[in-house]
């Protein structure tokens, strides 16, 4: 069974990161998908009992959790034929309760939406899927709010090819090829080359042909100084589907400020992110 766990606050941008695991779970054979809800604990006061509800209240809440899930369900239901699953949890700690949820269920992908239009928004809004990402639990699918792609025919794979083999993780990179078996496009964006592609950039192109062997790459060399400018034309003009991106071990939040290349994509791609944890 491929487990896709869709985590859900019922915002439109996580019903359409739902839209979008439903119509990619067509193309995967035993395609699971959960739509996973954490709702938060109630507060007790000193005698034991809720603060601001009732005992009746308490009681339901799981139950409304659950038909709210529900009306998701029933929304995808149209698009795929693949088992849907509802879960909702109570707890505070909503990444560590994922977590714990995607290491005892046997999670191939995290799919979920980001939100954001300003600086201030993607810190508080987007904190938690990027956040997710920063984890790296499993591969986090990143469905943009703007993002409409409902397939992974082609995918591109972007690196700076600089220690390939250290900064792309290549299991998790397979589990995602082995899902969709797509056409791999390779793609290096660097304005600080010239005329001719470097030998360090010969020697890492060598080494990563010999770990993406049997997925028959592609590479591209995009020489422009707007790093989403080279990124979304090259979409446009190869109908990329989804883009594999490798994060660094920081902070995505105490980074904001200075936006990396994943961040950017997170935000400003017209197509689906999977961000994996390098």
């Amino acid at each position: 069974m491929n487990n896709f766990l869709v985590p859900i606050d019922f915002s439109e941008t996580s019903k359409n990161a739902a839209r979008y695991a439903a119509h990619i779970s067509t193309l995967v054979p035993d395609a699971h998908l959960i739509l996973y809800n954490v709702f938060d604990s109630l507060e007790y006061g000193s005698d034991s009992s809720p603060l601001g509800t009732d005992e009746e209240e308490d009681a339901g809440r799981h139950a409304i959790m659950e038909l709210a899930l529900a009306s998701v369900k029933t929304e995808i239901s149209g698009i795929t034929n693949a088992r849907i699953t509802l879960v909702a949890e109570e707890n505070n700690h909503f990444l560590d309760t994922l977590e714990k949820y995607v290491r005892n269920n046997d999670i191939q992908l995290i799919i979920m939406g980001i939100t954001g239009a300003t600086r201030l928004g993607q810190i508080f809004m987007g904190s938690n899927t990027l956040n997710i990402v920063k984890r790296g639990i499993v591969p986090v699918i990143i469905v943009p709010p703007h993002a409409h792609s409902q397939s992974a025919k082609n995918v591109m794979l972007l690196t700076d090819f600089k220690d390939v083999e250290g900064t792309i993780p290549l299991n998790p990179v397979k589990t995602v090829l082995d899902l969709f078996s797509p056409r791999l496009h390779v793609v290096n964006v660097d304005h600080e080359h010239y005329v001719q592609v470097t030998e360090e950039y010969k020697t890492e192109r060598t080494k990563l042909e010999k770990m993406l062997q049997g997925y028959q790459p592609e590479f591209y060399f995009i020489r422009l100084f707007d790093f989403m400018d080279a990124i979304n034309q090259f979409v446009v003009d190869n109908k990329i589907d989804l883009i594999l991106t490798f994060p660094r071990k920081h902070s995505f939040l105490t980074n904001i400020f200075k936006t990396t290349n994943t961040t950017q994509l997170a935000y400003h791609s017209y197509v689906p992110i999977v961000a994996i944890q390098s």
